[in-house]
This record gives C-alpha cells, sequence and structure tokens, in this order.
C-alpha cells in the first residue's frame, strides 16, 4: 500500500465538506474519484498533498504518517495550470525541475513530443486541449510514488482525452498509484482499475471494476446513475 486516508474530515465555515473519508491505495493501481462538483473530492485531494489540515484524521504515506518530506514523492495536478502565461513549453519544463526534485526532463521532452506539442510553443497561445495535455505532461513527467490528478479530462475533446489516457497509462507501474477525480465517468471507465464514488463528502462505495462487471453485470455509468 503506498497511502492511505484515516477518517480524513474538512470543515469550512460550519459545513463538513469531506467527511470521515477512509481509503486504501495500493500501488500498480489507477483510482477513479468520482463524483459530481462539489462533493469534495478536490479538498480530500489538497489534503492527501499537505496542502489543507484536516478538521480530523491522518494521512500515511509509505507505512508511516505524513510527514513533509512526503511533498517531494506526491505530485498533484491542480485544476489551474501550475505555470505562467508568459512561458513557452520548454520553460514549463525547466521551472518544474527547478521546483520539484525529481523531474524528469527527457521524459517531458519525449511526453511533449508525442502528444503534438512544440517547445518553443508559448503557453498564452495554447488551446485548451493543448494546455490541459501540458498540465498532465509536466505532473507525469515526475518521479514520485502518488499521483494526483483534478479533473484532467474536463473541456476537452476526444482526441486530446485519448492522448491524456495514454500518458496516464504509461506512467502507473507497481511503484506507484495514480488517482483522477473526474465527475466524466464514461471516459474513466476503460482503464481505472478501482472506482470510489463520493457525494455530499463521503465515500457512497468502493470497488474493483472488474469484480463490478463479472459479479453485478452493470458498469460504472450504471452504478452512477443508481447511487447519484
Amino acid at each position: 500500500m503506498i497511502a492511505e486516508s484515516r477518517n480524513l474530515t474538512k470543515v469550512y465555515r460550519g459545513k463538513q465538506v469531506v467527511s470521515d473519508v477512509t481509503l486504501k491505495l495500493r500501488g500498480g493501481n489507477i483510482y477513479g474519484l468520482l463524483g459530481p462538483n462539489g462533493c469534495g473530492k478536490t479538498t480530500w485531494m489538497k489534503m492527501m498533498t499537505g496542502f489543507v489540515k484536516p478538521a480530523k484524521g491522518e494521512v500515511i504515506f509509505d507505512g508511516a504518517p505524513w510527514t513533509y518530506r512526503a511533498k517531494s514523492e506526491i505530485a498533484y495536478m491542480p485544476t489551474e495550470a501550475f505555470f505562467y502565461d508568459f512561458m513557452k513549453v520548454a520553460s514549463v519544463g525547466k521551472y518544474y525541475k527547478d521546483f520539484f526534485e525529481g523531474f524528469d526532463e527527457e521524459k517531458y521532452e519525449e511526453l511533449v513530443r508525442k502528444v503534438g506539442l512544440d517547445m518553443d510553443m508559448k503557453v498564452r497561445d495554447l488551446s485548451t486541449g493543448m494546455m490541459a495535455k501540458l498540465k498532465v505532461i509536466a505532473t507525469m513527467s515526475r518521479k514520485a510514488m502518488l499521483y494526483l490528478l483534478d479533473e484532467p479530462l474536463n473541456g476537452i475533446d476526444l482526441k486530446a482525452r485519448e492522448e491524456i489516457v495514454d500518458v496516464i497509462l504509461m506512467t502507473v507501474s507497481a511503484k506507484n498509484v495514480i488517482v483522477i477525480s473526474t465527475h466524466l465517468i464514461e471516459e474513466v471507465e476503460s482503464f481505472i482499475d478501482n472506482a470510489v464514488f463520493m457525494k455530499d463528502g463521503k465515500i457512497l462505495r468502493e470497488f474493483d471494476t472488474e469484480t463490478l462487471r463479472m459479479q453485478e453485470g452493470k458498469s460504472i455509468a450504471d452504478l452512477y446513475r443508481e447511487l447519484m
């Protein structure tokens, strides 16, 4: 097991936005954190990274309570870009290398070429799909044990989604785990190993996707409609 949240709870203005979330994340798997906007997915991810302090509960990382040292092994991609409009694609890579320990410049350059971007492109000139690809590439070029991608497929076309999924699948290994938050259930159903349904800050159900199909004869989308 790479990481675990134990009874994580967060309260904003008297309201519990995340309530007693316990979840074990095992290496070699892609988890889909699935639920409508505002259900607590982003807040849970930020608690796992240490950006947000829980009101209750704890994060276990690599078998021990979370400490600041874990940050170098956790690659988090927020919904907003983590770089500036005036940068070029090449300088985004240099920026990440300076900012994050274990950033793989060669992998970054390889992935940039793979998805059809150019190192001389300026960030301000990128389309929505190009920006989405750049964000994922920069995040997945870090050498990390835990990857947290917040809505990586939102608002982009089919081709860009397929290219982003390819980048994700290239990165997953027995030594890491990837968590993707999304409300676009059909877009992740074909490649996630585990689905976690979240609503109103709570986990409604967690399951292995193949087991769901074999034992219950349902798709993830079918169950999502039932529970939500």
